[in-house]
């Protein structure tokens, strides 16, 4: 018996909303992972992009959990000399939520041109709102 290796032309993808508000962010960003790979499917094979399209809503009420608001770091290099930029998860989530929890969900994704492709289906919105009602996406819950 052989194991089934899925086409990239025989994939069909979903689309879900995953709604942050009052989660933590970690808990949204394994999901959202495990759902861009495709691992939540039967036909998962892991050289081919088989995942489902993603997005998040009230990025800015995501939860972060004991003192990470004060003492959890997100660093930046412009590859100048001295282009070092620092800043607090507080900092990024009153002026950056949506780059805060794509930086969370990308970490978790494969290093290489296939994740590369899996990120391109997340999208990150701040408030209740996205653009992506005529997909028809099905509410997942964490």
């Amino acid at each position: 018996m052989t194991s089934y290796m899925q086409k990239k032309e025989t994939v069909k993808r979903n689309w879900y909303v995953i709604d942050a508000e009052g989660k933590p962010l970690g808990r949204i960003a394994s999901k959202a992972a495990h759902v861009l790979r495709g691992k939540h499917k039967a036909t998962f094979t892991p050289h081919i992009d088989c995942g489902d399209y993603v997005i998040i809503v009230n990025a800015e009420k995501v939860l972060l959990t004991g003192n990470k608001l004060a003492n959890k770091k997100y660093y930046s290099h412009s590859q100048y000399p001295g282009g070092l930029r620092e800043r607090t998860a507080k900092e990024m989530i009153e002026k950056y939520p949506v780059e805060m929890v794509e930086k969370a969900v990308k970490g978790m994704l494969p290093k290489n041109r296939l994740g590369r492709a899996m990120y391109k289906k997340l999208f990150v919105y701040t408030g209740p709102e996205h653009p992506h009602m005529a997909q028809k996406p099905e509410t997942m819950d964490i």
